[in-house]
Order: C-alpha cells, then sequence, then structure tokens
C-alpha cells in the first residue's frame, strides 16, 4: 500500500527511499544500494545520449573529432 502524505513536497522517489531508510541496512546492503541506483542512472544518461546521438544522425567519426 503507498505511502501518501498530504500536501507532500517529497517526489514518490523520496518517499519510498524514506520508507527503505526504515530499516536498518548492513554497510554492505547499503554499498550494493547505492551501487544499484548509480547504475540505474547510468543506464538511463547513457539511453538519453543514445537517442539524442541518433536523433541528430551522429556517427562514429563525429565522435573521433
Amino acid at each position: 500500500m503507498p505511502m501518501k502524505l498530504p500536501n507532500s513536497p517529497l517526489s514518490n522517489v523520496q518517499i519510498e527511499l524514506l520508507k527503505l531508510y526504515a530499516t536498518d541496512l548492513s554497510e554492505e546492503d547499503l554499498k550494493e544500494l547505492k551501487n544499484q541506483l548509480a547504475q540505474f542512472y547510468a543506464r538511463k544518461s547513457i539511453q538519453a545520449a543514445d537517442e539524442a546521438w541518433q536523433q541528430k544522425g551522429l556517427t562514429q567519426e563525429d565522435m573521433d573529432k
């Protein structure tokens, strides 16, 4: 059941992370979680760059320049 806060300035991601952080993670688990978040955002960035690259019709030659 989703947590809802009336007139909350928090985003849905912040609320989910707060619920997650209510549990006491080990340092190893916390490190793994941070790594997973970093990988998630890296994939999103690469996808966005690939889409921009394709929209502009860029080539490997353009990249080499």
